[in-house]
């Protein structure tokens, strides 16, 4: 587990103003890890952190010599512990710093972010039990939870290829579906496009084939965690999920946050693990540890805006939809998956991207997703300016946000991440 250190110390504060408001994202108790270049140009990618409203260039404030952010991520814990505390003795007032770095800071609104390293392999997993319940109540009234549910992390390998960074603009996917009363499928546009509300957990150093991460262990490999929104066409997957899963339903689009929030910068949010109900088993030794029972959760208030086409034209703000906690949603812990994937000798690398599957709190205004919301599209929901959903329509803007607050800590952000549906 990441210790408390003075790069968490409540009374820090930086040279950079905006870095010291009320309610911002990116205190210099944060300090999460990005690519940008500045916006209309061609230049390459380099990594950066948020400070503020800024971001610093790392190779420009001489503390890293390359751009390659997956070679950062790969580096040791005491490595990136050093160059923790080198940002935050940097970017603190009073730093001997300050001249030679503020020409090394860009404002945000005038850069142009990317994803935030090479995703070469993206799994997806099944780990929010409310949801989870309330999906498998629409699918299989009968049988909600599959009985393996609650025994082994559930996941299923998704699509690198297709995943963006926030301001994604996504055409909607077209698929076969079957409707309930039809003997043969069709083919068209997703008539029941949804968002799933998810945490992205980043790898950092990986694993050799073969050489499982041991329960005590997986922390070490962990970088941080992003905001992931696994966008879901759920007629196109009611039809196709039997017997091996989503594929086309899935792998057209998933979109980031541009930041990854650091294992080292959550460590002041560290919750117990979820609480199983009595009755439920408990997780299998090679899953099982007292700290990650005491410790192996995370405290990330999670939102869900919608901004529609009609909402841009009349210059009406996103309305809120939802709001949870992942305190009551992840039935597993992050280092639980990072085990149950390895457990068989699989070979994780840094920038590996492991998805939470969609949280959803146990009250119907923290769902995850429109699934949910609406019930399956039974119950469609009435926005503050009379328009109604059961599901995404084109020109729809979904944008997830996330934070962490608690007592003796300082606020810090996830930031947001935002797509939109086109025709």
């Amino acid at each position: 587990m990441n210790l408390l250190n003075e790069t968490h110390d409540p009374a820090l504060r930086s040279w950079v103003p905006s870095a010291n408001e009320a309610g911002c994202d990116f205190p210099i108790q944060n300090l999460p890890f990005g690519r940008f270049r500045p916006a209309g140009t061609d230049e390459p990618f380099r990594i950066g952190v948020a400070i503020g409203d800024r971001v610093l260039d790392l190779a420009a404030a001489k503390l890293v010599d390359h751009a390659d952010m997956n070679r950062l991520m790969g580096a040791s814990l005491a490595e990136r512990a050093e160059l923790r505390a080198a940002l935050s003795a940097g970017l603190r007032e009073g730093s001997p710093k300050q001249s030679g770095w503020e020409l090394a800071l860009y404002a945000q609104a005038a850069v142009e972010m990317t994803i935030p390293c090479r995703i070469a392999d993206y799994t997806d997993f099944y780990t929010g039990i409310h949801h989870a319940t309330t999906v498998g109540k629409l699918f299989r009234p009968d049988q909600p939870l599959m009985p393996n549910y609650k025994w082994v992390p559930i996941g299923y390998h998704g699509r690198a290829s297709s995943i963006g960074v926030s301001g994604q603009r996504f055409r909607r996917p077209q698929g076969q579906t079957r409707a309930p009363d039809a003997e043969v499928p069709g083919f068209g546009p997703s008539k029941r496009l949804d968002y799933e509300l998810e945490l992205g957990f980043f790898i950092g150093q990986g694993n050799a084939l073969g050489e499982p991460i041991a329960i005590g262990e997986a922390e070490q490999h962990l970088f941080g965690v992003t905001l992931l929104n696994d966008w879901s066409a759920r007629d196109v997957q009611a039809w196709e999920y039997q017997p091996l899963g989503p594929f086309l339903s899935k792998n057209f689009a998933s979109t980031l946050s541009p930041w990854i929030v650091t294992m080292e910068a959550l460590a002041p949010f560290r919750a117990a693990a979820f609480e199983r109900p009595a009755g439920d088993p408990q997780p299998l030794p090679y899953l099982d540890s007292v700290t990650n029972r005491e410790a192996g959760g995370l405290a990330i208030t999670l939102e869900v805006w919608l901004q529609t086409a009609k909402m841009r034209e009349t210059g009406e703000a996103p309305t809120r939809l939802t709001r949870g906690n992942t305190t009551e949603a992840t039935y597993w812990t992050a280092a639980q998956l990072v085990t149950h994937h390895t457990v068989n000798g699989c070979n994780l690398q840094p920038g590996d991207l492991l998805g939470s599957g969609t949280l959803s709190g146990p009250e119907p205004d923290q769902a995850g997703s429109l699934l949910e919301l609406t019930l399956g599209g039974k119950q469609p929901i009435t926005l503050p300016n009379g328009e109604r959903r059961t599901f995404l329509e084109d020109g729809d803007t979904l944008t997830l946000r996330g934070y962490c607050e608690r007592e003796g800590a300082v606020r810090i952000g996830l930031g947001e991440v935002s797509g939109t549906v086109v025709p």
